[in-house]
């Protein structure tokens, strides 16, 4: 991951299925450090997760597409504060499926379940 990487961004873009909007925002706010927003679009409503100085993405209604065990594993960056992003999931509704740790020269990782049920990953070039 580039320097640049490390500090903007979160992933390229990504959608998040979730069953309850105010909870997935209030989980996604905490465990990444950054506002998430709620948007109103032809009268569907989402989240945008902040990305001012990077990339980001959307939470969206869709219970039926949420999975702890299969699709896509996201990596979100929480570069320098992937000990205090892995204290949030729990305290957020989440839970930790992997716990922190190296992953060679890519740095550190944990892979945790997000408050509706979705797998992701959290990383950081650093283990702080």
């Amino acid at each position: 991951m580039s320097d640049f990487n490390s500090r903007n961004n979160r992933v390229v873009w990504f959608d998040i299925p979730v069953e309850n909007l105010d909870r997935a925002q209030a989980f996604y706010a905490a465990v990444l450090g950054v506002k998430v927003h709620r948007e109103q679009f032809d009268g569907y409503s989402f989240c945008v997760i902040d990305h001012a100085d990077g990339n980001g993405g959307c939470l969206v209604p869709g219970k039926e597409s949420i999975s702890a065990t299969a699709g896509i594993l996201v990596y979100m960056n929480v570069d320098g504060r992937i000990r205090d992003a892995c204290a949030q999931v729990t305290s957020q509704r989440g839970r930790i499926i992997e716990a922190l740790h190296p992953i060679g020269p890519h740095g550190f990782r944990a892979i945790v379940i997000d408050s509706e049920g979705n797998r992701i990953a959290l990383h950081s070039t650093v283990d702080a």
